[in-house]
């Protein structure tokens, strides 16, 4: 299986929680794991608002590099991005959440242009046939 790994994702196993387990269980279970470049960022600016210290931050985004291929956004992803992100909030506003970031949109996007599936809890892929739904 190919799989591409979210922030939610990423989180969850560095926590880890149950949710994490199932992460740690996905990337046993996959033959190739992905993680778009912009989970680095994201991840990065969520550990500095936690005021995470800068060298556990570093060790986190390092060991994401190691399980995983990290993809750079590229023309395809964000092509892809562009017309997924009017779906994701069409969606969010129907199911009364949040409206999604790009980041959502470009994740979603890199997942579909990799032929992978995608593994998360975050709500705003909930129910989508390529998600590895790791929430409750």
């Amino acid at each position: 299986m190919r799989i591409v790994v979210d922030s939610y994702a990423w989180v969850e196993l560095f926590i880890g929680s149950n949710k994490g387990r199932i992460v740690k269980e996905r990337l046993g279970e996959a033959n190739e794991v992905y993680t778009p470049d912009i989970v680095l960022a994201e991840l990065a600016r969520k550990y500095r608002r936690e005021r995470v210290e800068a060298r556990i931050v570093e060790t986190r985004l390092s060991k994401i590099s190691e399980l995983s291929r990290v993809i750079p956004v590229d023309k395809s992803i964000a092509l892809k991005a562009s017309e997924l992100d009017s779906e994701l909030r069409e969606k969010a506003k129907a199911d009364g959440l949040s409206e999604p970031s790009l980041f959502d949109a470009i994740i979603l996007a890199t997942t579909k242009i990799l032929d992978a599936n995608i593994v998360t809890g975050d709500e705003h892929f909930k129910g989508r046939p390529e998600v590895v739904w790791i929430g409750e």
